[in-house]
């Protein structure tokens, strides 16, 4: 294991450390404006969701790294407290990048990008009419972190108004993940593509009124097993009971489970592997509470 007192490097060593290992991170698309009313166009990828109540956005123009100037969207803020935080997808990459480059200040990135400006409804900037989301926003607080190169400035959004394309909701009128084409930020050169191949559904996670019996209930021929990862006795963990008696003796009875027993009747070992095979195999399927059944008959 690499230890490293970050105070003993570069400043570019640390930044890639960093964006290397907080990664993927989601792209806010920000455009601003400033007194004169020039429009600024700009991604960033320290962003998130804080809060919904109130709605609120963090993103961070940090300063240059070279230079320790700050960003035209820092300034912009500053002057006209309003922004639009637009989520940027697969299609529009290379468009958004060439926001992203360092323009001078008053050079339109909307132009130079060929995206479209949209009016908003309640600020001043722009809205990416590209943008399956927008986020019409007043800045309510710029935190700034550090004076030198590379130190970030939190700019503090409360949501005023949401747009979302249509064509991304689903039939309970609930944003599909599948149909965003989510992109997100890596260290170096490297992004992430999150399509539809890239998503899971992980059943009854972290659900709100059911509690997982947790690893530390587990007997420990199930947190021991050979045949299992932590990822899947952590999946049996987060059930929020143990199977009953009924139901173990309800599944004894079971065609393929009498046909485990028989055929490995003199040889234990043999017998719990081939058990916890069958279990696997029924977590990968999602079906997690016939998987804690197989894996709690030698327990009875």
């Amino acid at each position: 294991m690499l230890s490293i007192n970050p105070s003993e490097l570069t400043h570019q060593k640390l930044h890639e450390y960093l964006l290397s290992a907080v990664a993927p991170r989601p792209i806010a698309f920000v455009s601003t404006i400033d007194k004169n009313g020039t429009v600024n166009l700009a991604p960033f990828s320290f962003f998130n969701c804080f809060g919904s109540n109130p709605p609120v956005l963090v993103f961070s123009p940090a300063r240059s790294g070279r230079t320790g100037a700050t960003k035209n969207t820092h300034d912009n803020v500053q002057e006209v407290k309003e922004c639009v935080v637009n989520i940027p997808h697969y299609d529009m990459l290379y468009q958004m990048n060439l926001a992203a480059h360092m323009y001078e200040k008053g050079v339109n990135e909307f132009s130079k990008s060929g995206l479209t400006p949209v009016a908003s409804v309640v600020v001043k900037p722009p809205r990416v009419g590209e943008c399956f989301v927008q986020f019409e926003c007043e800045v309510k607080d710029v935190i700034e972190t550090g004076q030198g190169g590379g130190a970030g400035n939190l700019v503090v959004c409360e949501v005023k108004m949401i747009h979302i394309n249509e064509k991304v909701l689903n039939e309970e009128g609930s944003i599909d993940p599948t149909k965003m084409n989510y992109i997100a930020r890596m260290g170096k050169q490297f992004w992430a593509r999150v399509g539809a191949e890239n998503i899971i559904s992980v059943p009854g996670f972290k659900m709100a009124n059911e509690l997982g019996v947790g690893w530390d209930a587990l007997p420990e021929s199930i947190i021991q097993s050979r045949y299992l990862s932590a990822n899947e006795v952590a999946q049996i963990a987060s059930l929020h009971s143990f199977p009953t008696k009924e139901e173990i003796d309800e599944l004894r009875k079971a065609d393929f489970v009498q046909e485990i027993f028989a055929e490995h009747k003199n040889d234990t070992q043999a017998l719990k592997k081939a058990l916890h095979l069958r279990a696997k195999i029924e977590i990968e399927r999602g079906s997690l509470p016939l998987a804690f059944q197989l894996l709690m008959l030698l327990e009875f």
